[in-house]
């Protein structure tokens, strides 16, 4: 395997960890003000990310900055095409980790209530974006011979990307219902059951949509479109919460895998013949070496202490 090829893999992998990881933290900072029906209990269902959130947000930076070093190409024509939309996600993003970490700070109903209504616009925007971008990007774009995008705002919001965008947003949101049931007791346990009751079937309609549009498409893509299908069924039928957890992650992960996999090797097709591909707009060789021994090294470090940042925040919180 040759190292564009491998650091490929390691970028979906990156992207893929990330929406994983911040997909339930999209889904708690949404559902949080709507099960929680006092501020102790909206306080409750956001601590149970408290110890998490900032650290899954790491995969964001380690996805960028590997886009950047391996594919330098890729990422230039992604951020310039769609720039709007990665500076409303870094707005929603800032807005939502201020919210949360902000929240407690000031003992005032009113300031709470704007800290909650914060951080559920700052949840619900990002994934929503993201989506619309990753699917748009993989399905092709209007992309010159410079990897610039011919044409308006327009472009970037065709059907697929816009079913994309709402397709993650809603298994985000099954996501963290599944994910506060398995962190929560008590009523507010039951809340979050309910709720992914009430979540299950727009994420089943948008996600199982998008995921058949995918693999109708050309592309490697059917094998992991089937899985993160029957993922994202059995993350509504297991009633166990460790296992549904596990179904909606499966669901998740492979839903964006498929995305990537479903153009490559195309980075970025181009509608006008000017596809972006993992070997046009690779590193030189040199860097790409530098790269993988970098990889070698913090790769595993913080793979290890998510882990154990895991592993030690495991227990469920009272509610």
């Amino acid at each position: 395997m040759d190292l564009a090829t491998l650091w490929f893999g390691l970028i979906v992998f990156f992207w893929s960890s990330y929406f994983v990881l911040e997909g339930f933290d999209f889904g708690v900072g949404v559902l949080a003000r709507v099960l929680g029906r006092t501020e102790s209990e909206r306080g409750t269902l956001l601590s149970t990310i408290g110890p998490f959130w900032d650290g899954n947000e790491v995969w964001l930076v380690v996805a960028g900055g590997a886009t950047f070093a391996a594919f330098p190409g890729w990422y230039a024509s992604l951020t310039s095409a769609y720039y709007l939309p990665l500076v409303v996600i870094l707005i929603a993003l800032i807005l939502r980790g201020v919210a949360l970490e902000f929240r407690g700070k000031h003992d005032d109903r009113t300031w709470r209530r704007r800290c909650d209504l914060g951080i559920a616009v700052g949840s619900a925007l990002p994934p929503l974006a993201w989506g619309i971008a990753l699917a748009g990007a993989a399905h092709g774009l209007p992309l010159d011979a410079r990897g610039v995008l011919v044409g308006g705002m327009g472009e970037l919001l065709r059907p697929y990307a816009i079913l994309g965008g709402l397709a993650l947003l809603a298994m985000c949101l099954l996501h963290g219902a599944v994910f506060l049931r398995l962190r929560t007791t008590g009523a507010l346990r039951d809340r979050a059951g309910r709720a992914v009751v009430a979540t299950a079937m727009p994420a089943i309609v948008l996600g199982g949509g998008f995921l058949a549009w995918t693999g109708v498409r050309e592309g490697p893509a059917e094998w992991l479109v089937l899985i993160a299908g029957a993922g994202l069924l059995a993350g509504v039928l297991v009633r166990r919460d460790g296992w549904a957890f596990l179904a909606t992650t499966v669901a998740v992960g492979l839903t964006v895998v498929a995305v990537f996999a479903s153009a490559f090797p195309a980075l970025m097709p181009s509608t006008l013949g000017h596809d972006l591909t993992i070997m046009n707009a690779a590193s030189p060789a040199y860097g790409m070496r530098i790269l993988t021994w970098a990889g070698a090294l913090f790769v595993p470090a913080v793979l290890a202490y998510q882990g154990w940042s895991y592993w030690v925040f495991r227990k469920r919180v009272a509610g």
